[in-house]
């Protein structure tokens, strides 16, 4: 068996604190092209982390306590980074997913949609959700 397609799906129903019968239905749905199948679960774990940053960042019901505010530990010298040329020149990127760092790294960019500036570096997390790439700001 081939995949060539992922899609991965979450959501949360919540009931307001207001008296009404009335639910609430959050649900995100992501699809992927699986370029190397070597990638699947990587881009499973990207991709649910991805929909857990977005489903935490919505606006919870009264019903629900307000999510915690998550700081996530990751130390970027200890992601092995690799040089790359990209159309608007050259940066790094980095699949080095046995890293606890890089995991740290991909939760911490999911929770930013993707994208994050610390201490004068631009991360972004690509479309597969398996690889960041990582360019130093002017």
């Amino acid at each position: 068996m081939q995949i060539k397609r992922l899609t991965v799906g979450k959501g949360r129903t919540t009931k307001p604190n207001n008296g009404t019968e009335e639910w609430i239905k959050e649900y995100y749905e992501i699809e992927v092209l699986i370029e190397d199948q070597a990638e699947l679960e990587l881009a499973k774990a990207n991709l649910t982390s991805l929909e857990d940053g977005w489903l935490s960042q919505s606006k919870p019901s009264k019903a629900s306590p307000p999510p915690q505010s998550q700081e996530f530990k990751w130390d970027q010298a200890k992601v092995k980074w690799l040089e790359a040329q990209g159309s608007s020149g050259p940066y790094e990127r980095s699949e080095d997913v046995n890293s606890p760092d890089f995991k740290a790294l991909v939760k911490d960019l999911a929770s930013h949609k993707g994208r994050l500036a610390k201490d004068g570096v631009f991360y972004w997390l690509f479309e597969s959700g398996a690889v960041v790439g990582r360019k130093r700001r002017k």
